[in-house]
């Protein structure tokens, strides 16, 4: 049996999909039309039930495998490993998709190991090569001063994980037909030398700009660390989070999980502001599909422009401040309705 079909890995958390199953179902969608084949979703986790799988059936996927065990309900990589190594020897698709996220970043290339099959990591841009049919895998590469585009021509099948929130979700259609394929669960791949006790994250690590409605982003222009308060603080008027560029993460202004850019996190908020950001390609790679993007820099030139919707030029120190007041009035305003 040849390899053929489109694979995406449909991540779950509480008994839900998450948003990026269906980001990854997009890319797949794409990809599997390219090549005249059919794309499948598979479900590895525990009580998922068949309304959940449909939403995939309804977002693209021809076909849903789902694996539902208590053994399965958290993520240890070796027993999801084992689980989606038996059934890709079963039915041989030639591209499997996860998203780059904790799960797919842990369990891709231990998959890929086992299978001696090739993987390219953060993908930012998937593209079927005409001439030969073979899987364009794009991503970020030297520190995101370029974009490196790889292929995997000698092994099956071809991985890849994929950034979320770098393409939105495939549309739902309520109507449309699928196969949810149940498996039941073969108790002897279950490992067992790795048990979850408990989950905890260590500082800073819990920020989730990915998933924020407003994200407030402080660059160079702020001139040191301490200066990041107008930032925080505008961002806590807002109910938003705080964002950073790649050079006020690597002069330690602010901590890695900040940092928005292809060598950071890609976000698609309602709100982004930029504030003493540039705007080099890298960032913009990152936000630049924001719904609303407000920029302030003291540069008429600055690149950021290019991409904002409203753009204030003038000194930071200066605007900031003022915007906060205003926000801090407006705030004022809704206790005393309330």
């Amino acid at each position: 049996m040849s390899y053929q079909g489109v694979w995406t890995l449909a991540e779950v958390k509480e008994g839900r999909l998450k948003r990026v199953a269906f980001e990854l179902l997009t890319r797949g969608r794409k990809l599997a039309d390219k090549l005249e084949v059919e794309l499948a979703s598979l479900i590895i986790s525990n009580n998922v039930d068949e309304n959940e799988a449909r939403r995939l059936i309804e977002a693209g996927a021809n076909k849903v495998y789902l694996v539902n065990d208590k053994r399965l309900e958290n993520f240890i990589v070796e027993n999801y490993s084992r689980v989606m190594i038996d059934l890709v020897e079963k039915h041989k698709p030639e591209i499997i998709l996860g998203a780059a996220t904790t799960m797919g970043r842990t369990l891709l290339p231990h998959v890929a190991v086992r299978l001696e099959a090739g993987l390219t990591a953060d993908c930012t841009e998937l593209d079927i090569e005409e001439e030969t049919g073979n899987l364009l895998q794009t991503r970020p590469a030297i520190g995101g001063n370029i974009l490196a585009t790889i292929h995997t021509p000698k092994h099956r099948p071809q991985m890849a994980t994929v950034r979320p929130k770098s393409t939105s979700p495939a549309e739902q259609v309520p109507d449309r037909e699928g196969e949810i394929i149940e498996v039941e669960y073969n108790t002897e791949l279950y490992d067992g030398r790795v048990e979850r006790l408990g989950f905890r994250t260590t500082e800073g690590e819990d920020v989730n700009i990915v998933d924020a409605d407003v994200v407030v982003a402080g660059g160079k222009g702020l001139k040191k660390a301490e200066n990041f308060a107008l930032i925080r603080e505008m961002a806590e008027y807002l109910d938003g989070v705080v964002g950073a560029s790649r050079d006020a993460v690597e002069m330690d202004w602010i901590s890695y999980p900040h940092q928005v850019g292809l060598s950071g996190k890609t976000v698609t908020p309602k709100l982004y502001i930029a504030i003493g950001i540039s705007g080099a390609i890298q960032h913009l790679a990152g936000m630049k599909t924001s719904e609303n993007i407000v920029a302030i820099n003291e540069d008429p030139e600055a690149d950021i422009f290019k991409v904002a919707d409203i753009g204030l030029i003038g000194n930071l120190f200066e605007l900031v401040p003022l915007i906060n007041e205003r926000l801090a009035q407006e705030k004022e305003v809704e206790k005393v309705e309330v």
